[in-house]
């Protein structure tokens, strides 16, 4: 069974039998979490997206697309190839090229905070390059038609992550609550092996 917003919202109130109004105002939040645990979880195929940019000369710093949850790989593309960089952890692009006047083709990159990946060395032209990346679609919270991929294809895994949530706001029996969390694990080895 497929779920929107408005059925999985009836769904958890109905498996927590709570229809009380600081409950019933926090649904979205418990749904909108159980989604980020699945996407942080189950880097699937279907949310993966490609986009094109440009690093900037002198500029060690590339900004991330909007919608960007982890990296998969990016390239400078020239002429003849992709040439893909390798992701390090920030201190070793430091370590690499300790002076950011140092200018080059980007060889490396790595997460510089929530909008920017660092590159190194530093850009020394305008280079167009690729990312390849795992995106964070819209929430079914907040989907024009109250639908989403994860409410029609992956139903039981954000039935089962929401109750964890809600479960645990409600500060529940943590029996059951090990039982809403073994089937929402359950549920994404299911989606990791399809």
């Amino acid at each position: 069974m497929a779920y929107t917003f408005t059925t999985l919202k009836t769904a958890i109130q109905e498996y927590t039998d709570n229809t009380e109004s600081t409950f019933v105002g926090q649904l979205s939040r418990f749904i909108i979490n159980a989604e980020e645990r699945i996407f942080k979880e189950c880097q699937l195929d279907v949310f993966r997206k490609s986009s094109q940019g440009t690093a900037s000369s002198g500029n060690k710093f590339l900004t991330k697309p909007n919608d960007f949850l982890a990296p998969n790989s990016l390239s400078v593309i020239n002429s003849s190839s992709n040439e893909f960089l390798l992701y390090k952890q920030v201190t070793a692009l430091q370590d690499y090229t300790p002076n950011p006047d140092t200018t080059g083709t980007p060889k490396y990159y790595a997460d510089w905070d929530d909008v920017s990946f660092l590159l190194s060395p530093t850009p020394d032209s305008n280079y167009t390059v690729e990312l390849h990346y795992f995106y964070r679609p819209t929430s079914i919270t907040a989907s024009g038609d109250g639908t989403s991929w994860l409410g029609t294809n992956a139903e039981l895994a954000l039935l089962y992550g929401s109750l964890v949530e809600a479960y645990t706001f409600m500060k529940g029996e943590a029996d059951l609550l090990q039982l809403y969390n073994a089937r929402f694990q359950e549920s994404l080895q299911w989606m990791k092996n399809l």
